[in-house]
Protein backbone atom coordinates (compact mmCIF):
# COMPACT_ATOMS: atom_id res chain seq x y z
CA UNK A 1 0.00 0.00 0.00
CA UNK A 2 1.49 3.22 -0.98
CA UNK A 3 1.77 6.15 1.51
CA UNK A 4 -0.43 9.16 1.29
CA UNK A 5 0.92 12.54 0.84
CA UNK A 6 -0.48 14.67 3.10
CA UNK A 7 -0.13 18.69 2.54
CA UNK A 8 -0.84 21.20 4.89
CA UNK A 9 -3.91 22.35 3.56
CA UNK A 10 -5.16 19.10 3.89
CA UNK A 11 -4.07 18.15 7.25
CA UNK A 12 -6.06 21.89 8.39
CA UNK A 13 -9.07 20.29 6.31
CA UNK A 14 -8.99 16.80 8.12
CA UNK A 15 -9.02 19.05 11.54
CA UNK A 16 -12.33 21.13 10.43
CA UNK A 17 -13.50 17.60 9.57
CA UNK A 18 -14.23 17.12 13.35
CA UNK A 19 -17.13 19.77 13.28
CA UNK A 20 -17.10 20.24 16.56
CA UNK A 21 -14.98 20.19 19.88
CA UNK A 22 -11.04 20.20 19.07
CA UNK A 23 -9.26 20.01 15.99
CA UNK A 24 -7.78 16.96 14.69
CA UNK A 25 -3.80 16.29 16.37
CA UNK A 26 -2.04 16.53 12.85
CA UNK A 27 -3.76 19.97 12.32
CA UNK A 28 -2.64 21.41 15.49
CA UNK A 29 0.62 20.19 15.12
CA UNK A 30 1.18 21.53 11.14
CA UNK A 31 -0.21 25.06 12.04
CA UNK A 32 2.10 25.09 15.09
CA UNK A 33 4.72 24.43 12.66
CA UNK A 34 3.91 26.82 10.24
CA UNK A 35 3.11 29.42 13.26
CA UNK A 36 6.34 28.88 14.69
CA UNK A 37 8.42 29.30 11.80
CA UNK A 38 6.74 32.64 10.67
CA UNK A 39 7.03 33.84 14.43
CA UNK A 40 10.46 32.84 14.73
CA UNK A 41 11.30 34.81 11.67
CA UNK A 42 9.39 38.03 12.62
CA UNK A 43 11.54 37.95 15.75
CA UNK A 44 15.14 37.49 13.97
CA UNK A 45 13.47 40.50 11.86
CA UNK A 46 12.84 42.35 14.84
CA UNK A 47 9.22 42.57 13.89
CA UNK A 48 8.03 40.75 17.16
CA UNK A 49 9.00 40.86 20.58
CA UNK A 50 10.08 37.77 22.31
CA UNK A 51 6.41 37.76 23.78
CA UNK A 52 5.26 38.66 20.81
CA UNK A 53 6.87 35.99 19.10
CA UNK A 54 5.15 33.70 21.61
CA UNK A 55 2.02 35.36 21.09
CA UNK A 56 2.14 35.61 17.16
CA UNK A 57 2.93 31.02 17.63
CA UNK A 58 -0.41 31.03 19.75
CA UNK A 59 -2.73 32.71 17.93
CA UNK A 60 -1.90 31.11 14.63
CA UNK A 61 -1.94 28.03 15.77
CA UNK A 62 -5.30 28.33 16.70
CA UNK A 63 -6.83 30.27 14.35
CA UNK A 64 -4.74 28.04 11.33
CA UNK A 65 -5.81 24.68 12.98
CA UNK A 66 -9.30 25.63 14.41
CA UNK A 67 -10.12 28.07 11.12
CA UNK A 68 -9.10 26.32 8.37
CA UNK A 69 -7.16 27.92 5.09
CA UNK A 70 -9.32 31.03 4.65
CA UNK A 71 -8.90 32.68 8.26
CA UNK A 72 -5.28 31.80 8.46
CA UNK A 73 -4.93 33.49 4.60
CA UNK A 74 -6.63 36.52 6.31
CA UNK A 75 -4.40 36.43 9.69
CA UNK A 76 -0.83 36.49 7.42
CA UNK A 77 -2.19 39.63 5.12
CA UNK A 78 -3.02 41.83 7.90
CA UNK A 79 0.66 40.28 9.76
CA UNK A 80 2.60 40.88 6.27
CA UNK A 81 1.73 43.80 5.07
CA UNK A 82 1.21 45.79 8.41
CA UNK A 83 4.56 44.67 9.34
CA UNK A 84 5.97 45.63 5.89
CA UNK A 85 3.91 49.56 6.41
CA UNK A 86 5.82 49.61 9.93
CA UNK A 87 8.87 49.26 8.39
CA UNK A 88 8.18 51.59 5.34
CA UNK A 89 9.94 54.87 5.87
CA UNK A 90 10.08 54.72 9.00
CA UNK A 91 12.69 57.24 9.63
CA UNK A 92 10.75 60.05 8.20
CA UNK A 93 7.62 58.67 10.39
CA UNK A 94 10.06 58.62 13.66
CA UNK A 95 10.81 62.34 13.46
CA UNK A 96 7.02 63.38 12.25
CA UNK A 97 5.27 61.50 14.72
CA UNK A 98 4.96 61.74 18.84
CA UNK A 99 6.69 59.12 21.05
CA UNK A 100 4.39 56.15 20.72
CA UNK A 101 3.96 53.97 23.72
CA UNK A 102 5.65 51.23 22.21
CA UNK A 103 8.40 50.80 19.44
CA UNK A 104 7.92 48.80 16.06
CA UNK A 105 8.17 45.55 17.95
CA UNK A 106 5.17 44.26 18.72
CA UNK A 107 4.93 42.56 21.73
CA UNK A 108 2.15 40.09 23.80
CA UNK A 109 -0.20 42.51 24.09
CA UNK A 110 0.03 44.14 20.97
CA UNK A 111 -0.46 40.42 19.23
CA UNK A 112 -3.23 39.75 20.94
CA UNK A 113 -5.00 43.34 20.96
CA UNK A 114 -4.92 42.95 16.91
CA UNK A 115 -5.81 38.95 17.00
CA UNK A 116 -7.70 38.05 19.78
CA UNK A 117 -10.99 38.64 18.72
CA UNK A 118 -10.34 36.91 15.40
CA UNK A 119 -8.88 33.82 17.58
CA UNK A 120 -11.91 34.20 19.92
CA UNK A 121 -14.45 33.90 17.01
CA UNK A 122 -12.66 30.75 15.76
CA UNK A 123 -12.59 29.09 19.16
CA UNK A 124 -16.83 30.34 19.04
CA UNK A 125 -16.35 28.95 15.40
CA UNK A 126 -15.78 25.94 16.73
CA UNK A 127 -17.99 25.38 19.20
CA UNK A 128 -20.96 26.82 17.31
CA UNK A 129 -20.43 26.33 13.75
CA UNK A 130 -23.74 27.64 13.17
CA UNK A 131 -22.67 31.05 14.22
CA UNK A 132 -21.73 33.82 11.49
CA UNK A 133 -18.49 33.58 13.03
CA UNK A 134 -16.11 34.15 9.41
CA UNK A 135 -17.98 36.77 8.79
CA UNK A 136 -17.15 38.79 12.75
CA UNK A 137 -13.51 37.37 11.88
CA UNK A 138 -13.48 39.33 8.33
CA UNK A 139 -14.63 42.17 10.41
CA UNK A 140 -12.33 42.30 13.03
CA UNK A 141 -9.48 41.51 10.70
CA UNK A 142 -10.56 44.09 8.23
CA UNK A 143 -10.33 46.69 11.29
CA UNK A 144 -7.55 45.99 12.55
CA UNK A 145 -5.27 46.25 9.28
CA UNK A 146 -7.29 49.35 8.07
CA UNK A 147 -6.59 50.99 11.32
CA UNK A 148 -2.62 50.04 11.08
CA UNK A 149 -2.38 51.10 7.28
CA UNK A 150 -4.16 54.50 8.56
CA UNK A 151 -1.53 54.44 11.16
CA UNK A 152 1.34 53.82 9.24
CA UNK A 153 0.53 56.05 5.94
CA UNK A 154 -1.41 58.36 7.55
CA UNK A 155 1.68 59.85 9.36
CA UNK A 156 3.28 60.33 5.51
CA UNK A 157 0.46 62.73 5.38
CA UNK A 158 1.27 66.75 4.13
CA UNK A 159 -1.77 67.84 6.04
CA UNK A 160 -2.08 67.90 9.78
CA UNK A 161 -4.18 65.51 10.84
CA UNK A 162 -7.10 67.03 12.87
CA UNK A 163 -8.52 65.54 16.06
CA UNK A 164 -11.87 63.75 15.16
CA UNK A 165 -13.50 65.25 18.50
CA UNK A 166 -12.92 68.84 17.78
CA UNK A 167 -11.20 69.12 14.53
CA UNK A 168 -8.10 71.15 16.04
CA UNK A 169 -4.78 70.18 14.34
CA UNK A 170 -3.02 67.66 15.99
CA UNK A 171 0.68 66.73 15.55
CA UNK A 172 1.29 63.14 13.68
CA UNK A 173 0.80 60.65 15.48
CA UNK A 174 -1.69 61.84 18.03
CA UNK A 175 -4.47 59.25 19.07
CA UNK A 176 -7.75 60.49 17.46
CA UNK A 177 -6.36 62.30 14.91
CA UNK A 178 -7.24 61.77 11.25
CA UNK A 179 -6.24 63.29 7.50
CA UNK A 180 -7.78 62.33 4.12
CA UNK A 181 -4.72 60.27 3.28
CA UNK A 182 -4.92 57.90 6.20
CA UNK A 183 -8.79 57.07 5.82
CA UNK A 184 -7.94 56.31 2.51
CA UNK A 185 -5.23 54.01 3.75
CA UNK A 186 -8.16 52.71 6.12
CA UNK A 187 -10.34 51.88 3.27
CA UNK A 188 -7.45 50.11 1.30
CA UNK A 189 -6.44 48.47 4.23
CA UNK A 190 -9.43 47.17 4.64
CA UNK A 191 -10.63 46.48 1.15
CA UNK A 192 -7.33 44.21 0.78
CA UNK A 193 -8.84 42.05 3.83
CA UNK A 194 -11.66 42.09 1.46
CA UNK A 195 -10.03 40.54 -1.40
CA UNK A 196 -8.50 37.82 0.04
CA UNK A 197 -11.43 36.69 1.76
CA UNK A 198 -13.58 36.65 -1.62
CA UNK A 199 -10.94 34.84 -3.20
CA UNK A 200 -10.85 32.28 -0.56
CA UNK A 201 -14.49 31.82 -0.59
CA UNK A 202 -14.48 31.44 -4.18
CA UNK A 203 -11.83 28.60 -3.98
CA UNK A 204 -11.85 26.99 -1.32
CA UNK A 205 -13.94 23.73 -1.43
CA UNK A 206 -14.45 23.53 2.22
CA UNK A 207 -16.61 26.51 2.13
CA UNK A 208 -18.36 26.49 -1.41
CA UNK A 209 -21.31 25.83 0.30
CA UNK A 210 -21.17 28.42 2.92
CA UNK A 211 -24.08 30.78 3.43
CA UNK A 212 -21.70 34.12 3.07
CA UNK A 213 -21.46 34.82 -0.66
CA UNK A 214 -17.89 35.58 -2.22
CA UNK A 215 -19.56 38.68 -3.52
CA UNK A 216 -20.32 40.23 -0.11
CA UNK A 217 -16.84 39.58 1.46
CA UNK A 218 -15.62 43.15 -0.12
CA UNK A 219 -18.34 45.30 0.89
CA UNK A 220 -18.38 43.41 4.51
CA UNK A 221 -14.61 44.27 4.93
CA UNK A 222 -14.90 48.14 3.84
CA UNK A 223 -17.88 48.45 5.77
CA UNK A 224 -16.83 46.62 9.26
CA UNK A 225 -12.98 47.89 9.14
CA UNK A 226 -14.05 51.76 8.54
CA UNK A 227 -16.37 51.67 11.48
CA UNK A 228 -13.99 49.97 13.39
CA UNK A 229 -11.15 52.58 12.50
CA UNK A 230 -13.38 55.31 13.43
CA UNK A 231 -14.21 53.97 16.61
CA UNK A 232 -10.45 53.34 16.92
CA UNK A 233 -9.70 56.84 16.45
CA UNK A 234 -12.96 58.22 18.44
CA UNK A 235 -11.51 55.73 21.35
CA UNK A 236 -8.22 57.39 20.95
CA UNK A 237 -9.64 60.79 21.09
CA UNK A 238 -11.63 60.47 24.08
CA UNK A 239 -10.54 57.43 26.28
CA UNK A 240 -7.33 56.58 25.66
CA UNK A 241 -4.32 57.69 27.49
CA UNK A 242 -2.26 60.66 26.94
CA UNK A 243 0.68 61.96 28.71
CA UNK A 244 3.18 65.45 28.72
CA UNK A 245 6.63 64.96 29.51
CA UNK A 246 7.24 67.81 32.06
CA UNK A 247 10.96 67.90 31.09
CA UNK A 248 10.98 67.79 27.42
CA UNK A 249 7.62 69.00 26.98
CA UNK A 250 6.65 67.04 24.53
CA UNK A 251 3.48 64.89 24.47
CA UNK A 252 3.78 61.03 24.51
CA UNK A 253 1.64 57.67 25.12
CA UNK A 254 4.42 56.50 27.83
CA UNK A 255 3.43 56.42 31.51
CA UNK A 256 7.43 57.44 31.55
CA UNK A 257 9.12 59.05 29.31
CA UNK A 258 12.91 57.71 27.40
CA UNK A 259 14.19 60.57 29.74
CA UNK A 260 13.61 58.72 32.46
CA UNK A 261 10.88 60.81 33.93
CA UNK A 262 7.57 60.32 35.11
CA UNK A 263 4.84 62.16 32.29
CA UNK A 264 1.92 63.57 33.41
CA UNK A 265 -1.35 62.49 32.48
CA UNK A 266 -3.06 65.42 30.08
CA UNK A 267 -6.28 63.09 28.66
CA UNK A 268 -7.81 60.29 28.62
CA UNK A 269 -7.83 57.14 30.97
CA UNK A 270 -4.84 55.55 32.66
CA UNK A 271 -6.19 52.44 32.14
CA UNK A 272 -7.40 52.63 28.58
CA UNK A 273 -3.65 52.07 26.16
CA UNK A 274 -3.52 51.79 23.00
CA UNK A 275 -3.84 47.96 22.82
CA UNK A 276 -6.81 48.46 24.74
CA UNK A 277 -8.20 50.67 22.51
CA UNK A 278 -7.56 48.39 19.46
CA UNK A 279 -8.96 45.31 20.90
CA UNK A 280 -12.43 47.50 21.53
CA UNK A 281 -12.11 48.45 17.99
CA UNK A 282 -11.35 44.73 16.55
CA UNK A 283 -14.72 44.04 18.42
CA UNK A 284 -16.31 46.71 17.17
CA UNK A 285 -15.61 45.68 13.71
CA UNK A 286 -16.44 42.12 14.27
CA UNK A 287 -20.09 43.45 15.56
CA UNK A 288 -20.56 45.04 12.17
CA UNK A 289 -19.46 41.46 10.35
CA UNK A 290 -21.64 39.46 12.75
CA UNK A 291 -24.63 41.66 12.47
CA UNK A 292 -23.61 41.50 8.50
CA UNK A 293 -24.07 37.37 8.98
CA UNK A 294 -27.00 37.73 11.09
CA UNK A 295 -29.07 39.78 8.35
CA UNK A 296 -27.77 37.47 5.62
CA UNK A 297 -28.48 34.18 7.16
CA UNK A 298 -24.68 33.73 6.99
Amino acid sequence: MGRRNISGAGVMAQGLAAGRGWPAPRAVAASLAGSAAVGLLAYRRGSLSRGGALGAIATGTTIFSGGGALPAALLLTFFVSSTALSHWRRERKRAAAIEFAKGERRDLGQVFANGGAATALVVLGRVRPGAPWLAALIGALATVNADTWATEIGMLSRRAPRLLTTLRAVPPGTSGGVTPLGSGAAALGAALIGLVAALGLRFDRDRAAAPLPPAAALPLAVAAGLTGAFADSLLGATVQARYRCPICDVPTERARHRCGAATVLVGGRRWCDNDAVNFLSSLGGAAVGWAWGVGRGA
